[in-house]
């Protein structure tokens, strides 16, 4: 039996602020100054630990793969710029964000279990409240931690632990497909947030076109079942069942709405349906899942947003999944 294949894809180092080496000796005179660095030395402890505490996983990580029958090789998600083929497993380290920056690179075929490398500490965030944001990695997508990786592995390997499809945002680009599905959302926007967006947007479904809504606003957000629960539930939407194929959008901080668009400015976009938008700034951009993947749009260009992209396979934690089969 062919031994399996797995890509080990990992947060890097560099998000961490540079430390200046302590005792380092400087071929140049007067040495140069040292890094700007945070006046509160917890501050500074804390994310020295944030960065021991990712590398620690990795290493666990990389340990756990080198006992088991596989063939793996690791890459740090910078490095990373095609397709993820001939892999049987991707398993990414770091959080959420590092689970959907890979998932740009894969299409329905190939599995993904994430690892929250650096989880948040409840006993940490409430002794320094009073002093400063404390929370580490979310993980919401991550099924497993240092604590359970290997366990999780074993399962996942052993066909016991099956996976997920999730929904994802297919965008069309005057007529040609984007390359980049959105696992959480997308924002289109004027690239200055302190601009007026303006575009018009209408939803189609099998001949049945929905009356037109003229928008200026903060922009159009978009989101999946997935990407419910993050920036769309803040700005007030709802959070959908996981396992959905419907699209929630909302318009942000419409200005002046009339009464008759005001329903229709937050909804869902069903599963047999696409929403049509045409941008009327001179400049704009699509933002797929945040802001490291941005598509360019002018004046004139027309949207095309549904859910009609590959699935992504991803190994859920155990509370999604119980969600999931409610």
């Amino acid at each position: 039996m062919a031994r399996r294949r797995v890509l080990l894809y990992l947060k890097p180092f560099d998000v961490y602020p540079p430390r200046p080496l302590s005792g380092a000796s400087s071929l140049t005179f007067p040495p140069p100054p040292p890094p700007p660095r945070a006046a509160n030395p917890k501050i500074l402890s804390y994310l020295d630990h944030r960065c021991r505490v990712h590398k620690d996983t990795i290493n666990l990580c990389k340990s756990v793969l080198q006992r088991k029958p596989l063939d793996w090789i690791s890459v740090q998600r910078n490095h990373l710029s095609n397709p993820i083929h001939d892999v049987d497993l991707v398993i990414t380290v770091g959080g959420d964000g590092t689970l959907l920056r890979a998932s740009h690179f894969l299409d329905s075929s190939i599995p993904i279990l994430g690892v929250n490398s650096d989880p948040t500490c409840s006993d940490e965030v409430e002794e320094l409240t009073e002093e400063f944001d404390a929370r580490r990695s979310t993980g919401y997508l991550c099924a497993a931690t240092a604590r359970n990786f290997e366990q999780i592995l074993d399962a996942t390997l052993a066909g016991s632990r099956h996976y997920s499809e999730l929904s994802r945002i297919s965008v069309k680009l005057n007529g040609s497909q984007l390359p980049t599905y959105a696992l959480n959302d997308i924002l289109v926007s004027h690239p200055c947030p302190a601009s007026v967006s303006r575009f018009s947007l209408r939803k189609r479904s099998n001949g049945e076109t929905s009356c037109l809504i003229n928008s200026r606003s903060s922009g159009l957000r978009v989101a999946t079942a997935t990407g419910s629960t993050a920036a769309m539930l803040s700005a007030g939407g709802f959070m959908m069942p996981i396992s959905s194929r419907e699209l929630q959008y909302m318009i942000r901080e419409p200005i002046s709405p009339t009464d008759a668009d005001k329903p229709l400015l937050h909804g869902l976009v069903k599963q047999e349906q696409h929403m049509l938008v045409v941008w009327y700034n001179q400049e704009g951009a699509v933002y797929i899942d945040g802001s490291h993947v941005t598509y360019p749009i002018q004046h004139g260009d027309t949207l095309e947003i549904s859910s009609d992209a590959p699935v992504l396979k991803v190994i859920l934690p155990e509370y999604l999944l119980k969600q999931a089969s409610l």
